[in-house]
């Protein structure tokens, strides 16, 4: 099955949004890929007896470490080094234009 253009571009429309006609193209390419993809996911046999993969690695013991409660640093004491401050917060430069 090939998506035509006029089918990508009434999605898009009811999406909201448009694209230029080598977008299309590209997106029409990509879904076809995608398409024949799926198609050969379906030839697998059996594939309805195989179970799931949740998790890619098999391993009880997967280097997570348990929380353990440690002291913190109080409000002041961040504060001594903060080169500015306002309101028990740490003042930084304004980051996005």
């Amino acid at each position: 099955m090939v998506l035509t253009i006029e089918e990508l571009k009434k999605i898009t429309k009811s999406l909201l949004f448009t694209m230029s006609e080598e977008q299309y193209l590209t997106l029409q390419q990509e879904f076809t890929l995608i398409l024949e993809q799926m198609k050969l996911l379906g030839a697998i046999e059996n594939l309805d007896q195989v179970e799931p993969l949740v998790f890619p690695i098999e391993n009880e013991n997967c280097g997570l470490r348990e929380d353990e409660v440690e002291k913190c640093l109080s409000v002041d004491e961040v504060l001594k080094n903060a080169k500015e401050s306002m309101m028990d917060m740490v003042k930084v430069q304004k980051v996005v234009g």
